[in-house]
C-alpha cells in the first residue's frame, strides 16, 4: 500500500494501523504500507519528482489519496485535477486508487462538504472514497466524551486515526471492523477501540466505501 498525503497521513502511525489491520483481518497475507516523502498536497505531490518515482517503482496494490484542497470558508474551489491524474497513475500500476477525505475540524460542520468534493472526483475518475468524517460525526455524536481532535482542533489524536484507520481498512479489504483483534500496542484502550469498531462498521454500511470503484475486485 502506497500512502500519499500530508500530516494527516503521517500523525499517530495511521499508516502502521492501517497494515496492521489488513494483516490481521487477511492472514497469511504480505502486508507493506509504505508514505511517499514529504507532506504536500495532491496537486503539489503530482509535481514532486521523488513521490512520482515511487509511484511509478512497482505494482502497488492500493494507492491511498490524501490532501486534496478544499476551500475552508466554502467560498474557494481548488484544481482537483492533478489528483484524477493520480488515480489515472494509480491504475497503471494496477493499483486501486482510495481517496482519503479529511475528517471535519472540530466544530465544523463540513464532513459532507469534504466527502462530496472527493465524490466529484472519483465519479470522473473510478476511485473508492473512505467515509472517514462520517465516521468521526457518528462517534461523537454517539460518543461526545471521545477525544478524536488533538489540540488544535484539526490533527487526530490517537483514537482519531485508530478510527481513520478501521475506515481505511474496511475500505481495502471489504470486511467489516467487527471482526478485528484488539491491538494493545496503540495507545487506545480496549473498550474505545471497540467502540471505534461497532462505529466504522456502522458507517460503512450506510456509505459503502466502494460504490465509486465497483469494478475493482477485492
Amino acid at each position: 500500500m502506497l500512502f500519499m498525503g500530508n500530516s494527516h497521513t503521517s500523525y499517530n502511525d495511521l499508516t502502521s494501523m492501517v497494515a496492521d489491520m489488513v494483516r490481521a483481518g487477511r492472514p497469511g497475507v504480505t502486508v507493506t504500507a509504505v508514505e511517499a516523502p514529504s507532506w504536500m498536497f495532491l496537486d503539489e505531490r503530482l509535481n514532486h519528482v521523488p513521490s512520482i518515482d515511487l509511484l511509478h517503482s512497482q505494482r502497488w496494490s492500493y494507492v491511498i489519496l490524501q490532501a486534496q484542497k478544499y476551500s475552508t470558508t466554502g467560498q474557494f474551489t481548488y484544481s482537483t485535477e492533478e489528483a484524477k491524474e493520480l488515480i489515472r497513475r494509480s491504475r497503471q500500476q494496477n493499483a486501486v486508487p482510495v481517496m482519503f477525505p479529511e475528517w471535519p475540524r472540530r466544530d465544523v460542520d463540513e464532513s459532507d462538504r469534504i466527502y462530496d468534493l472527493h465524490v466529484t472526483i472519483a465519479q470522473a475518475e473510478p476511485a473508492c472514497v473512505a467515509p472517514i468524517g462520517q465516521a468521526w460525526d457518528l462517534a461523537l455524536s454517539r460518543h461526545p466524551s471521545l477525544v478524536l481532535h488533538a489540540a488544535d482542533g484539526n490533527h487526530s489524536e490517537p483514537a482519531g486515526a485508530f478510527l481513520a484507520a478501521l475506515v481505511l481498512y474496511a475500505t481495502i479489504t471489504g470486511q467489516s471492523p467487527l471482526n478485528l483483534p484488539a491491538f494493545p500496542q496503540y495507545p487506545v484502550d480496549g473498550a474505545t477501540q471497540a467502540t471505534l469498531r461497532g462505529i466504522a462498521a456502522e458507517t460503512v454500511q450506510t456509505v459503502p466505501p466502494r460504490m465509486w470503484c465497483p469494478g475493482d475486485a477485492i
